[in-house]
């Protein structure tokens, strides 16, 4: 048992090597080692388990401002699960509409093949954590999927937002992704209501 959950450990370790359409965001520091001479973008690409621990990071800060708050141990399970399928299926870029299109098969069946070299109970734990995840339905599993999508629009704001100019995506459809994340009402509407103003005024959205 525990040389599979030392083998699952390992393979999970692929996701630092899934990278994402966002970039990372190396702003100015007080350490001169830690600072990229212009002080903005690095222009590295965010790969998947970065995004995880940012996503993660903003559930611990934002429970708290919720009430009834959700459950922030099961959040956090959630969230460190819930892309481990792309370690099999890689990342889709969210307005990538080809890949979307064979999004959800792919990743069921990267969940079943990885999620299989678990022992029992692990095995269904993880399904159960990443199929609550897909299904958002739980008050949990909708404040994990609006701490996802924040992250994911905030890093591409940070970041100049290129994958989004490679597309040419305009606001409203940008809000087929978000309006979700939105409708979860405070505090999602009102951060991602002020990232759509630093977007639009710094042109990374077409209106």
């Amino acid at each position: 048992m525990h040389e599979a959950l030392l083998g699952f450990i390992d393979t999970a370790d692929a996701l630092k090597h899934v990278h994402r359409a966002s970039k990372t965001v190396l702003r100015s520091s007080t350490n001169p080692a830690n600072a990229a001479p212009s002080g903005v973008d690095a222009g590295r690409p965010e790969n998947s388990a970065e995004h995880a621990w940012h996503v993660a990071l903003i559930a611990v800060l934002l429970q708290p401002e919720v009430s009834p708050a959700p459950d922030l141990g099961r959040m956090l399970a959630m969230i460190a699960v819930h892309d481990l399928v792309e370690i099999e299926a890689g990342d889709t870029f969210a307005f990538d509409d080809k890949g979307l299109a064979t999004q959800a098969a792919r990743e069921q069946a990267a969940a079943e093949k990885l999620f299989a070299t678990l022992p029992h109970p692990q095995a269904s734990q993880v399904m159960a954590l990443w199929q609550e995840f897909e299904a958002c339905e739980t008050p949990e599993a909708r404040f994990a999927m609006g701490c996802d999508r924040l992250q994911g629009f905030a890093q591409q704001v940070g970041c100049g937002a290129p994958a989004w100019a490679a597309v040419g995506l305009t606001r409203a459809r940008s809000l087929v992704r978000m309006q979700p994340a939105i409708d979860l009402g405070a505090p999602f509407d009102a951060m991602i209501g002020s990232l759509y103003e630093r977007a639009l005024a710094a042109g990374l959205l077409k209106p």
